[in-house]
């Protein structure tokens, strides 16, 4: 009789120290997936930039929403492709579905009246343009009275 307990719990330990974004991005990077964009995010003194690398899609294909403080983007595309062999007795369908969905919690600076959306050459931008009180304010001198 033997009474080992076996247990896979060690592989699961190792992904979670492995796959784990330190710098305080996503919990768990591995349940992302593969079809999830890179994303770049630029401040400038006037605003944010959100980049998204996402080639292949379509600006039909994005779906932006701001709920509170919250910017979701998310994307759900189809394709087929229908590929016939030159004897005509074989058809074969490829469907293809990408989705992804990333939500960014947003700072009380932005003005969100005025968020920006475009998209080009396979990058999604969105600007997030910052309110007048939070945007450097430039050196001045004070006088004295």
């Amino acid at each position: 009789m033997n009474l080992i307990k076996k247990t896979d719990r060690l592989p699961f330990l190792l992904d979670d120290f492995f796959n784990n974004d330190w710098l305080g991005g996503t919990s768990n990077a591995s349940r992302i997936g593969f079809n999830t964009p890179a994303v770049n995010v630029i401040e400038s003194d006037d605003n944010f930039t959100v980049e998204l690398a996402t080639p292949g899609l379509t600006r039909e294909d994005f779906n932006i929403e701001l709920d509170n403080e919250v910017l979701i983007i998310s994307s759900q595309a189809k394709s087929e492709e229908e590929h016939k062999e030159n004897t005509g007795k074989y058809t074969r369908k490829e469907f293809n579905y990408s989705t992804f969905k990333r939500s960014f919690t947003l700072p009380d600076t932005i003005d969100f009246n005025d968020v920006d959306a475009s998209y080009q050459n396979g990058v999604l931008l969105v600007t997030l343009p910052k309110k007048e009180e939070a945007k450097v304010q430039p050196k001045r001198l004070i006088e004295i009275s």
